[in-house]
């Protein structure tokens, strides 16, 4: 096994612990502010990301999304889980045929497969951490028969059309 300068193993190597200081508005040191996806490839609406932590050894990621006034994330499912936590405003969620609203340190779960948004209020910007697997599948988007049957319930069509 290789050993560093002091004769340890590099198994035995602890890397430094990472702090990222938060900054004013909802940004952190060092961690790079950019679009939610890539433009005109799914529906979306003024809406941002930021990566706050990505290790390979936890098989895990923890991002902070922004939806402005009005905006939305895309209507999508995935087969991996996501936990989310508002930080930030308020607005509200579809997860599996439901609507929820949204506030402040609200918890959400999603299961795989489960089909979701989230939206901000009119009013003020939806801030949230999203806690996902690191390595994940690409998005599925819902297809013709898919939007029939939700947006045969009247609340989720409403939701949709906001």
């Amino acid at each position: 096994m290789p050993s560093n300068s002091e004769g340890r193993s590099i198994s035995d190597h602890k890397p430094e612990p990472t702090l990222r200081r938060s900054l004013e508005g909802f940004r952190w040191e060092g961690v790079s502010h950019r679009p939610y996806k890539e433009a005109e490839s799914a529906p979306f609406k003024a809406i941002s990301r930021q990566t706050l932590f990505s290790d390979p050894r936890l098989l895990g990621e923890l991002r902070y999304f922004e939806i402005e006034p009005g905006g939305f994330s895309t209507l999508e499912r995935h087969e991996h889980m996501h936990a989310v936590m508002v930080l930030r405003g308020e607005g509200a969620c579809l997860v599996a045929g439901t609507i929820r609203t949204l506030r402040q340190h609200d918890l959400v779960t999603i299961a795989p497969w489960t089909w979701h948004q989230f939206r901000a209020g009119d009013k003020e910007r939806l801030g949230f951490l999203c806690l996902v697997n690191a390595e994940r599948d690409r998005p599925q988007l819902p297809s013709d028969e898919d939007l029939e049957a939700l947006t045969a319930n009247p609340e989720i069509a409403a939701f949709l059309r906001r």
